[in-house]
């Protein structure tokens, strides 16, 4: 050590140094900015969390859902079309289901939910979601009027079992008859119902009008006939569309839907010959009447539906026949009978022959029915 050493100042009076050249105490400042860093971060993630979470328990805990089994009834619409969410938007909105999700969730865990159909239903405010979809695939909550029109029915007939059936008055009915325009009849119709009213058992939304109900009907007898080629076969036949519905319409009350091919051989074989037809039903429908056995007096009343008096064919259908009538009329069987009879009405057997000596014995067995069984004919 020199003497400059020991008799200059002081090296220094600073704290030492870090081998990088910086004091010690200088991090302080540094490690107090990056805690509070940290806690700022901490604050906002817990702000976020505290945010999301009832969303995040709201997800893991579900949709809403009414606990059921629901209050008062209410009336609700399914329209064709609707998807599953659409009907859950619409009973969302009338207070049956608590939440759309819920009704979706409860839709896709009933495999049946596809199957429910456009209509009326009777429901329950706050049900359950999955009993709202029990509810609109059972029947018994369906509002429907219910109409069951047998084959062979006439025009009047049939009216008179709709305006009962769906409380609309007859007089709607028979407005919408005078002016069938909008109904959808085929054009051979000649703007005519009888034969077009198809025979069914129907199932009518509380809302009808009459012009729904009988375009529902004329649409149901279009459906059914559409496979059948009416307009090929009836030429072949030398036959119009509605000679066709004329010929099923005597089919069907003329004879058992078992002999109806061979009915229709007959009427095809007395139109050839040529041979009035002479149908007592033809009769009956011309005097407003449904009598079994016509006197000679009623035979000889002269309407244009007298197929005794009159040639050919009745100028129209005489009641609106089924499916298996009109098929037999496109197909009639072989045979050459140009004459039957009934001969037992329990059992409908009917006989057929060419011959008209046969046909007087077979006439006088179905007399002998009606002697033996009076009050049946």
């Amino acid at each position: 050590m020199s003497n400059l050493d020991i008799f200059g100042p002081p090296s220094s009076s600073r704290p030492p140094t870090s081998p990088r050249g910086k004091r010690k105490n200088e991090k302080q400042p540094s490690r107090v900015r990056g805690f509070l860093i940290t806690v700022l971060v901490l604050a906002v993630m817990l702000g976020g969390i505290a945010v999301a979470l009832p969303k995040v328990m709201k997800h893991f805990q579900g949709a809403p859902d009414f606990a059921g089994p629901g209050t008062d009834t209410v009336q609700v619409e399914v329209t064709s079309g609707e998807t599953l969410a659409q009907i859950g938007n619409n009973l969302k909105a009338q207070g049956v289901v608590a939440s759309v999700d819920s009704f979706t969730r409860a839709a896709t865990e009933n495999p049946d939910s596809s199957s429910i159909q456009p209509g009326f239903y009777t429901l329950k405010l706050q049900m359950k979601s999955s009993d709202a979809i029990k509810a609109l695939l059972d029947p018994v909550s369906r509002i429907v009027k219910k109409v069951v029109i047998p084959e062979g029915k006439r025009v009047e007939w049939v009216l008179n079992a709709l305006a009962q059936g769906t409380g609309i008055p007859r007089s709607d009915f028979d407005a919408v008859v005078a002016n069938p325009t909008a109904l959808g009849l085929p054009a051979y119709a000649q703007g005519k119902v009888e034969g077009f009213l198809f025979p069914a058992t129907y199932d009518f939304p509380p809302n009808a009008t009459a012009e729904l109900v009988l375009k529902t009907m004329v649409d149901k007898f279009n459906s059914e006939i559409a496979t059948l080629d009416i307009q090929a076969k009836s030429q072949t036949l030398g036959m119009s569309p509605y000679d066709i519905i004329t010929i099923a319409s005597l089919l069907q009350v003329e004879g058992h839907p078992r002999d109806f091919d061979k009915v229709s051989r007959v009427v095809y074989n007395r139109l050839t010959e040529p041979m009035r037809l002479q149908f007592d039903s033809t009769v009956n429908y011309g005097l407003g009447k449904t009598d079994v056995i016509l006197t000679t007096d009623l035979l000889n009343k002269d309407t244009p539906y007298n197929t005794y008096l009159h040639d050919g064919l009745p100028p129209t259908p005489i009641d609106n026949p089924g499916i298996d009538a009109i098929k037999a009329a496109l197909n009639p069987a072989t045979g050459n009978w140009l004459y039957f009879t009934t001969t037992d009405l329990a059992t409908q057997e009917t006989k057929f022959t060419n011959s008209y000596s046969e046909f007087l014995k077979f006439k006088n067995e179905f007399l002998a029915y009606c002697k033996a069984n009076p009050g049946s004919c």
